[in-house]
């Protein structure tokens, strides 16, 4: 098979959606499996609406991704001329004509298809007009669209994820091309571009299938061949609607923001309608490149489980070496502290973890001291008969030689054994006055990683706060 030429199109009229980045990354993996080219073209045209920060956005989502382009990235708005060279060629060669119609007559027509209860399709009465008297009428300044001549003939859109579909004569009109500002329109520009960029395979979501009809006659008149189709299934929410705000982050810049990793996201997304087989789950973008083939796109819509994506994001979480954990955390304002223990902090808390937020935010204790507690603990632990314990246990752990978590332990034992009461009766009140917690990873090893100084000073001052707490609480 000749190596596959494909493209990644996205419209900079907003963020990049995760089913753009699943449309990018399939196309990638399709490139790269057939040893082919991947494209990125920005589909710009819509000057209203498109934004260049939008393309920045776009381009860093796709960089994040790891999902990196052979050629462009190509500006639509930067090839106009190309357009209106193939909107000349094709009046021409008589496949698309000029229709002169004015607003308030097509207003006319489609307020008569309403009423008689039907769809207003144009009649192609413009069909008629010479190529001399529509060529005098633009001339003398007349406004025109171009619209194509479309053949009385059916049209076949064989696609390899949907089936092959027949649409029968007659069941397109003769749609616009180009407006009478000179704006080319969308199904033009997609195209004349996928010709002029020998696009092989055209990969792409399943709401643009509708399109494909005009697509088919559109290559047809520019004499090209046809592409290999591929609409991939919708990808929905969890409760079978459109995948939207409602069911959470959809854009991939909220994914990165809440500290998910790309190769987390890139391996769910894969698996969002595609099978690499045998119950695969975990892969990296090297296993999916060797495995990848249109053949297992399956093409019914795939659900997106926020939950599944965070419990795979926490699997790959466990794996990143602590360094380079290190250099990923700093976007998210982790204390600043010795890296050998940030490194032993990110070991005692990495297990619980599913995103780099859910790390930061527990290695957050290892800043400031804390001061809001948590409530049903100190209803439980923070009574002031409990201060003086809390007191003598911070001066029997300051004590402990070395400072390492089997001495404190052992340390907090002996204290306990003491005063009659199980290691729980210390443990809870101090993990409370430490973290402002109840739940940590294991206490004395997080004291270790505290430091004396910060162990002695939180505690003698949760013992202070604990004297001051009315006999009543």
């Amino acid at each position: 098979m000749t190596a596959p030429r494909v493209r990644f199109a996205p419209s900079p009229t907003g963020s990049l959606h995760v089913g753009g980045a699943r449309t990018a990354l399939y196309n990638w993996l399709f490139a790269r499996r057939g040893g082919g080219t991947f494209i990125l073209r920005i589909e710009d045209t819509d000057v209203e609406r498109s934004r260049r920060e939008l393309t920045d956005q776009i381009l860093h989502a796709m960089r994040w991704l790891g999902l990196d382009w052979d050629e462009g990235p190509f500006f639509q708005s930067e090839r106009g001329a190309l357009y209106h060279e193939a909107a000349d060629r094709l009046l021409a060669e008589g496949k698309a004509y000029r229709a002169f119609e004015t607003p308030d007559e097509l207003d006319a027509m489609k307020k008569s298809a309403a009423a008689s209860g039907s769809a207003f399709r144009y009649d192609g009465r413009a069909r008629a007009i010479s190529k001399e008297e529509s060529d005098r009428r633009a001339a003398s300044g007349e406004k025109f669209v171009v619209r194509l001549n479309v053949p009385d003939e059916p049209l076949v859109v064989d696609d390899a994820v949907q089936g092959r579909t027949e649409f029968p004569a007659g069941a397109l009109d003769d749609f616009v091309l180009v407006r009478s500002d000179g704006h080319p329109l969308y199904h033009f520009t997609v195209c004349v571009d996928d010709v002029a960029m020998g696009i092989t395979h055209v990969i792409r979501g399943a709401d643009h299938l509708p399109n494909a009809p005009k697509h088919v006659a559109l290559f047809r008149a520019l004499g090209a061949p046809l592409p290999v189709f591929a609409h991939l299934g919708m990808i929905l929410g969890t409760d079978g609607k459109k995948l939207s705000k409602r069911h959470g982050a959809a854009g991939v810049e909220e994914f990165e923001a809440e500290g998910y990793l790309p190769a987390a996201l890139d391996n769910f997304l894969a698996l969002l309608g595609w099978s690499p087989g045998e119950d695969r789950e975990r892969m990296t973008l090297a296993e999916m490149v060797s495995l990848f083939s249109l053949e297992r796109i399956g093409p019914s819509p795939s659900r997106f489980d926020h939950e599944k994506l965070a419990w795979l994001n926490g699997q790959y979480l466990q794996e990143v070496p602590a360094a380079r954990l290190i250099e990923m955390l700093k976007p998210f304002r982790v204390p600043d502290f010795d890296p050998e223990l940030l490194a032993r902090a990110i070991a005692l808390h990495r297990s619980r973890a599913r995103t780099l937020v859910d790390l930061a935010h527990a290695l957050a204790i290892y800043g400031d001291d804390p001061m809001d507690f948590d409530a049903a603990g100190m209803k439980k632990f923070g009574k002031p008969d409990a201060a003086p314990l809390v007191r003598t246990l911070a001066e029997r752990l300051s004590a402990a030689e070395p400072f390492t978590h089997a001495a404190l332990e052992e340390a907090a034992r002996a204290l306990a054994a003491e005063k009659g009461l199980k290691l729980g009766d210390l443990a809870q009140p101090a993990r409370l006055g430490l973290t402002g917690v109840l739940a940590s990873p294991p206490l004395f090893e997080l004291i270790e990683v505290l430091g004396k100084e910060t162990t002695r000073r939180r505690l003698l001052a949760f013992a202070d706060l604990l004297a001051r707490v009315p006999a009543a609480h």
